[in-house]
């Protein structure tokens, strides 16, 4: 249930949140909110409730607070039951939003009595650790600041970490505004969810979307990946499978009695090497699709002849084609492989007679810059930012939302050139940015976020 207009604590005209408030920052203000122990030493872990955003606080000090909160909780995928308990727990203290959980996934909904709604939704988990776990602010000028962002940011701190970039800064964000945003121009859906930087069949919103779907409501998403600020649109699809190469095996002091699979996997090689990435225009947007292999195994004993070679693909395809086009390409049109279905020989494709063992799949997006929302979200970040959109070369849960015909772009804070890196890093000063760009379409400061299409989009 939405708060009284009048609510003193909560009103869109709290002094934090000033209508002129554009992207600019403090960075004096920023280096301010951070506890002065907490610079330049790794952040604990947190313990005890957390303490939601609080409105009448300095914007900066509490998405400092949010961030440094959720970043000393390990994530990784597999490992997100404590950060989604802290965020139950958080948003359940809210009383303007109804709160539920599927497993590690938590929505939270604010029915602002609108006839439209946007979904705003963020994953928790991280891939594996690299050294980069507990997290660390930096101070400026600090060695550990990658030289672009130091260019880019000079009097900025810095969080250096696991997660900063992909993607608890925007999940930090999205936080503030599920605690501070109580009169938007539509209603709103948030979404944390678990186990995104893996198998598709773990996906925490893909199974909130089968088993809830009435829970998530909208004419327009926003993915919160890393986008510099900028919006990128719609996304590549990708595939991973087996390419399998057979042998006979035998003593390797006998090998002429065998047939050496790993040898006849060069074949394959030779295939992949051969490959020219490609570059494909969708609605205005360039798409760079890639074949890769990405790990290969093979043979049982050091002195066996080995009768089996596998090497792991991943082909990445714009969003100009279906996921069984993009597979009669790899194998064929009639090749049978699907997921759990075991092996097959390839018919036709760029893998014609090896055997295909599908390991995942997922489809591609197109851009949706068409919608309504869309473009005055567009307008409102070339304006802000002077960044014209462009294709998200990776593959994102906009592709699911695309699916279910809702108009959807990744948005978020932070360079995704950090994304997995052992560096990984985030200026502090992207989260207001992205806040204040956010919080301003969202309760239409600068003109009304927009009308949905025609039809029933809602998933």
């Amino acid at each position: 249930m939405s708060m009284p207009a009048n609510d003193p604590v909560h009103s869109s005209n709290d002094p934090v949140n000033p209508s002129n408030d554009t992207a600019t920052t403090s960075n004096d203000t920023l280096t301010a909110s951070i506890d002065s122990q907490a610079i330049g030493g790794t952040l604990p872990e947190p313990d005890g409730a957390p303490d939601p955003a609080d409105p009448c606080l300095p914007r900066e000090r509490e998405l400092t607070r949010l961030f440094a909160d959720i970043m000393a909780v390990r994530s990784v995928s597999g490992e997100e039951g404590a950060l989604a308990d802290r965020i139950e727990r958080m948003l359940r203290t809210q009383p303007h939003l109804q709160v539920r959980r599927h497993g590690d996934t938590v929505v939270a909904v604010h029915d602002a009595g609108r006839d439209h709604g946007v979904v705003l939704a963020g994953h928790l988990d991280t891939v594996p650790v690299i050294r980069n776990f507990p997290p660390v602010i930096l101070r400026p000028g600090d060695g550990r600041i990658d030289p672009g962002v130091a260019r880019e940011h000079p009097d900025e701190p810095v969080m250096w970490g696991r997660g900063s970039t992909d993607m608890k800064a925007s999940d930090a964000v999205l936080l503030y505004l599920a605690c501070t945003l109580v009169e938007p121009q539509c209603n709103l859906t948030y979404v944390f969810y678990d186990h995104e930087e893996v198998a598709a069949e773990h996906n925490g919103l893909r199974k909130v979307l089968q088993a809830h779907p009435d829970w998530i409501r909208g004419d327009f998403a926003i993915i919160g990946e890393p986008t510099s600020g900028a919006i990128e649109g719609g996304c590549n699809g990708t595939m991973r499978f087996d390419v399998v190469s057979h042998g006979v095996a035998a003593h390797s002091a006998r090998a002429w009695m065998g047939r050496n699979a790993i040898h006849a996997a060069g074949e394959i090689l030779d295939r992949l090497r051969a490959y020219t990435p490609q570059d494909v225009t969708v609605d205005g947007l360039t798409y760079r699709e890639g074949v890769n292999a990405t790990m290969i195994s093979g043979g049982t004993g050091t002195n066996v002849i080995p009768d089996e070679c596998r090497i792991h693909v991943n082909y990445r395809f714009a969003p100009d084609k279906t996921l069984a086009q993009a597979k009669a390409l790899m194998m064929g049109e009639d090749a049978g492989a699907e997921l759990g279905n075991g092996e097959h020989e390839a018919t036709g494709g760029m893998f014609r007679g090896f055997g295909i063992e599908m390991r995942d799949e997922s489809p591609a997006a197109r851009p949706g810059l068409d919608a309504p929302l869309s473009r005055s979200l567009v307008e409102l970040v070339r304006a802000r930012t002077g960044a014209d959109p462009h294709a998200k070369l990776g593959w994102t849960d906009v592709a699911r939302f695309s699916a279910l015909g809702i108009p959807a772009v990744n948005l978020g804070a932070g360079s995704a050139l950090f994304a997995h890196k052992a560096d990984e890093q985030i200026a502090m000063g992207d989260l207001p940015r992205m806040e204040s760009l956010l919080r301003d379409w969202l309760t239409g400061r600068v003109g009304q976020v927009g009308q949905p299409g025609q039809g029933d989009s809602r998933a």
